[in-house]
Order: structure tokens, then C-alpha cells, then sequence
């Protein structure tokens, strides 16, 4: 008896592992596969530069309106069925998106939004729920998970979509099959849970107002920042790189590189910041490192556009693996978790979606990328203040109030 209850223990362990995995693969690949073949969508769609940029601002308005809605629901339904809805949303969006006309396209992207926006309110709290004494390393496998697949679909978008012959529909449809397998995962959880009767709804109680969190707002308001940072990079690079004189072709492979460059921080800072009383000299390293990333850009153009690229993802991801920690590290159960989870990346995202915009119209207003990039010399600046504060050794509960 005891066999077949550790084998069924086993079992479960890796099918979380695997959700983990799947999961968090498609919650920035449908976004990071779009900035290589912007160009070729505008041709095909006849858009302008501000349509394409909401094919990433409108899945970030989605984060940005819905989070708070789905930590409410936390409290009804279990987290596996919430990624089950999230997959759901996320299948369509993708099919939609790919099918050919203009209205599909942006309907699409609102349902990717929306799938997105659960997947990424819900793991953290998956991973609190299942993985309570492993939850550094296991925050680290999901933004490693993360990061991997998007590397993947920024570096080889222009390519997949010359190998299906498909050209934009096809470098985007090819992410359906990873949605799907996830899908069939998640479904597997639900399954096995059921048999073993080990549903594992959230039904702890918490009535504490995660509003009324002075922490809580200071980690959304960096969660935005560093999220506003990522979005305007992989939206607005690659046009920009062209504009700097690199072949299109080219472009993808930038963006694979930062992809590649997150990996190893992604998995070895939530580990390392967890063992730390705070993640102050974290925080400020980080910075440090955007700081110099965003100078190269900005005056030497294309000379260190790979050491600025490496720099851009090193940064980039320990800012985001940092943000996800802190909603499991900074709070004591997990209702919690996904409560600030569900503040944070609905106050992040709506920072952050006005981001690629705004970019867009500095440039276009002051006729040069380098009105742009001050723009986000100011944002680093104010990462470096909200990301400290975020990082003092507290908890967020009620003694910790505005």
C-alpha cells in the first residue's frame, strides 16, 4: 500500500512539474513570436505602426483589466480549473489571431490576453500550493520555462514562418501546439486529482484588503515597470534595429539573444533572493546593468548590440523572476500570493501597456529613437526606488497598511 501511495505521489509530482513547465511556456511566447514578423503583418494587413503595437498592448490591457477579476474568482473555483479556462481562452485567441482578417487578428489578441492574464495570476499560487518548501527553485523553473520558449519564438518567428510556407500566420499558428499540450496536461491534473480525490481548491480564507498594502503597491508598481521596460524592447526593437541599418532577418536573433541571456537568471535569482533577509543590492544591480544596456542602444547603435542585448536579458531577467518571487516570498498563505499576484500584474500590466505606445509616439514626436529611450532612462530610475521598497523584509499583511 505504501508502494503504490509513493508511486502515486510520484506521479503527481511530475504531472505538477510538467503544468508548471507547459504552462508558463505559452505566457510570453504568443507575445515574443510577433515583434520579428511585424513587418511582415503590416505589409499583409495593410497597418500602421500604432495598429501592430497593440497586437502586445491590447494582451497587456487585458492583464492589466482582468487580474484583479481572476484572484476573486481564486476563491471559488480551484486553481486547476482556472488553468484550464486560461488554456482554453489561450487556444482560441491563438486560431483566431492567425485565421486572416484584420478583426480577427486584434479579437484574437484580446483572447490571448485574457488567457495569459489567468495563467500568470494563477502559478504563482499553484506553485505556493504545491510546492511550499520549494518555492524559490520552482519559481525559478517557471520564468526559466518562460524564457526559453519565448527565446525560441523571437529567434526562429521569421523562420517557422518560412519553413510552414505560411510566412506571419505561420510563424504565429505554430504556438497552438504548445497551448494545446499544456491543455492536456492540465486536463491530466485535473483527472488524476480527482481519482485520488486531491483537488486542491483555494479555500483558505483571508479578508485582509491587499489594497490597503503599502508593500503590495510598491511591488506592483515595479512588477509595471520592469514589465513597461520587456514590452517596449521586443515590441520596438527590431524596427528599430532595421531603422539602425540591420537586415530584417537579422532582427529575431537580437531578441533571441536577450531571450537566451534571461535563462540562467531566471532560475539561479529566485533561488539566491530567497535566502536573503532582502533583495535590495538585487534590486540596484539590475538596474545598473539596464542603465548600461539602454545607454549602448541609445549612442552606439548597432557597434554592441549583442553585449547591449545580453545585458538588456540579464537585467530583464532577474527584474522578472524578482516580481514573481515577491508574491510568494512577501505573503504568508496562498490566497495571498494570488491576491498581491492578481494587484500586481493589474496595476503592472496597465503601466506597462501604455508603454509600446508611448514609445512609439516619442519617437514619431521627437523624430529620433533617442527621445524614446529617455523615456525608459526615467522608468529605470523609478524601478530602482519602487524595486527597493518592494524588497525590504516585510510581509504583506495588515500591519503594513497605507
Amino acid at each position: 500500500m505504501n508502494k503504490i501511495n509513493n508511486n502515486s505521489s510520484y506521479i503527481l509530482l511530475f504531472i505538477n512539474i510538467c503544468v508548471i513547465i507547459l504552462v508558463s511556456s505559452n505566457l510570453r511566447s504568443p507575445l515574443t513570436a510577433v515583434g520579428p514578423v511585424l513587418h511582415q503583418l503590416e505589409a499583409a494587413l495593410n497597418l500602421t505602426h500604432f495598429q501592430s503595437s497593440l497586437l502586445i498592448s491590447i494582451p497587456l490591457f487585458m492583464f492589466a483589466t482582468c487580474s484583479v477579476l481572476v484572484s476573486t474568482f481564486s476563491n471559488k473555483l480551484s486553481i486547476n480549473n482556472l488553468l484550464l479556462y486560461a488554456l482554453i481562452f489561450l487556444n482560441i485567441g491563438l486560431f483566431l489571431r492567425v485565421i486572416g482578417p484584420r478583426w480577427s487578428l486584434f479579437i484574437g489578441s484580446i483572447f490571448i490576453g485574457l488567457g495569459i492574464c489567468i495563467g500568470n495570476v494563477i502559478v504563482p499560487g499553484y506553485i505556493k500550493n504545491n510546492f511550499s518548501s520549494q518555492i524559490g527553485i520552482m519559481t525559478g523553473v517557471f520564468a526559466i520555462s518562460m524564457n526559453i520558449i519565448a527565446a525560441l519564438a523571437s529567434g526562429y518567428s521569421v523562420k517557422i514562418g518560412e519553413w510552414t510556407g505560411l510566412n506571419w500566420q505561420g510563424s504565429l499558428g505554430i504556438w497552438i501546439v504548445f497551448s494545446l499540450l499544456a491543455l492536456i496536461f492540465v486536463c491530466i491534473d485535473l483527472f488524476f486529482n480527482k481519482i485520488n480525490i486531491k483537488e486542491k481548491p483555494i479555500i483558505e480564507k483571508d479578508d485582509f484588503n491587499i489594497f490597503k498594502s503599502a508593500q503590495a503597491w510598491y511591488i506592483s508598481i515595479f512588477m509595471g515597470l520592469q514589465s513597461l521596460v520587456y514590452y517596449c524592447m521586443i515590441s520596438w526593437l527590431p524596427i528599430i534595429l532595421v531603422d539602425y541599418g540591420m537586415m530584417v532577418k537579422d532582427t529575431g536573433w537580437v531578441l533571441f539573444v536577450i531571450q537566451m541571456a534571461m535563462l540562467p537568471v531566471t532560475f539561479i535569482s529566485p533561488i539566491i533572493a530567497n535566502r536573503m533577509s532582502n533583495q535590495k543590492s538585487i534590486i540596484t544591480f539590475v538596474c545598473v546593468l539596464l542603465l548600461i544596456s539602454i545607454s549602448l542602444l541609445t549612442w552606439t547603435k548597432l557597434s554592441y548590440i549583442f553585449f547591449a542585448a545580453i545585458l538588456l536579458g540579464l537585467s530583464n531577467g532577474m527584474s522578472f523572476s524578482l516580481s514573481i518571487l515577491f508574491f510568494s516570498l512577501k505573503t504568508k498563505k496562498s490566497i495571498n500570493a494570488i491576491k498581491i499576484s492578481g494587484m500586481a500584474q493589474s496595476i503592472g500590466y496597465l503601466i506597462a501597456a501604455i508603454g509600446p505606445p508611448l514609445f512609439g509616439v516619442l519617437h514619431f514626436e521627437g523624430d529620433s529613437w533617442n527621445t524614446s529611450f529617455y523615456f525608459i532612462f526615467i522608468v529605470i530610475l523609478l524601478m530602482f526606488y519602487f524595486g527597493r521598497k518592494a524588497a525590504a523584509n516585510s510581509y504583506i499583511d495588515s500591519k503594513n497598511v497605507i
